[in-house]
């Protein structure tokens, strides 16, 4: 499974985003599964494609989740703090709630490759380990 952050998937929606292509390119490289995503993550791609194409690249979002590409992570009440601390220490990057919820869900499943158009992924960590970032 791979992590999947609000720029990767807006480019794979949006035909007209300069980085359609390379993300169509780097989703065919991934190990067969979905992208694990979370609702902060979600609720950034759904305002951005709303604001890119309207309620059809919305929708075209939602079809990614109802065939099973994207899937939510079950948010847990105890990641709230988690989410704070890690954007306390990347604040100079700085790391927003959209960014900071991948990397909290990532750290209890093992998960190091995010799917994702935000450099800052590369600077960020999960339990001390780097992500591997695609495309």
């Amino acid at each position: 499974m791979t992590l999947g952050d609000a720029g990767g998937m807006v480019a794979l929606v949006n035909k007209d985003d300069i980085h359609h292509a390379r993300c169509k390119a780097g989703l065919a490289t991934l190990p067969p599964g979905p992208l694990l995503t979370t609702w902060p993550a979600l609720t950034e791609a759904m305002h951005r494609l709303g604001r890119e194409i309207g309620p059809a690249g919305q929708d075209e979002l939602w079809q990614l989740i109802a065939g099973g590409l994207v899937v939510i992570h079950p948010s847990a009440a105890d990641e709230g703090p988690r989410r704070r601390d890690l954007m306390a220490e990347y604040a100079d990057a700085p790391m927003d709630l959209a960014d900071a919820s991948p990397v909290v869900a990532a750290e209890p499943l093992g998960l190091r490759r995010v799917f994702t158009l935000d450099r800052h992924f590369y600077a960020y960590r999960a339990d001390g380990e780097p992500f591997e970032v695609i495309p």
